[in-house]
Order: C-alpha cells, then structure tokens, then sequence
C-alpha cells in the first residue's frame, strides 16, 4: 500500500484529501505545516507529499527546497494550492516539484494527479 503525507494548515482540506486518499487504497498521515512535514519525511517512509503553499512556520516552497536538499531519495511532490499564476506553477517545478494541482480538486483530479507521477 502506498503512503501519502497531506501537508496544509486546512483542517478541512487535510480531511477532504485523506477521505479521497483513502478510497484510492492509500495509507495517510498529515501535517499542519512544513516544518512539521519536514520531521515526518525523516522519520517515514512516504511515497508521495500532497503540498499546500501558503502555510504558517515554513511554506510548501520552503519545505520542498529543504527536502531536496536534505533528501537524495525523496517522496513525489504534488502542490495543492489556490495559488494558479503561471509564475507560481513555473517556480513549484523548477525548485523540484513533480505535479501541481488547484483547489478545490476532486477524486478524479487527484487521482490523475497520483497517476502522473507513478502512485497509483
């Protein structure tokens, strides 16, 4: 079974992801922050990180450049945001993100997401 880590200060939106996570046969675990995330990558095993941008304590960009540099093997990241500038989408690809998804999304959005990038 496949492991996802769903990073957002959103109560709801952590919820909404898990139930949709869940259904697709994935384990999930969550964090309210990336600093948070960063301390769970250390100590998990995820396969895929499910990435809010906009975050209090360390931003999904802060915790992406710091993922990557800490990790030679890591988990998939897909951004999950409101944030749909082309700048924005650019900068979350070029600092190592592997897909980029908008809110609000659906099951079948996130399940194509998760399929890009070779989850499911």
């Amino acid at each position: 079974m496949k492991n996802c880590l769903v990073v957002d200060d959103s109560k709801v939106i952590r919820k909404v992801a898990r139930h949709i996570l869940e259904s697709l046969d994935i384990t999930v675990s969550e964090a309210c922050d990336g600093r948070e995330a960063l301390s769970q990558c250390q100590s998990g095993n995820h396969d895929v990180v499910l990435l809010d941008w906009n975050m209090p304590v360390m931003s999904g960009m802060e915790f992406l450049q710091q993922l990557t540099a800490t990790h030679s093997s890591r988990p998939k990241v897909i951004f999950c945001t409101t944030e749909n500038g082309l700048g924005h989408i650019k900068a979350a690809l070029d600092a190592g993100a592997d897909e980029y998804v908008m809110k609000p999304f659906d099951r079948d959005t996130l399940e194509s997401k998760l399929q890009i990038v070779g989850v499911l």
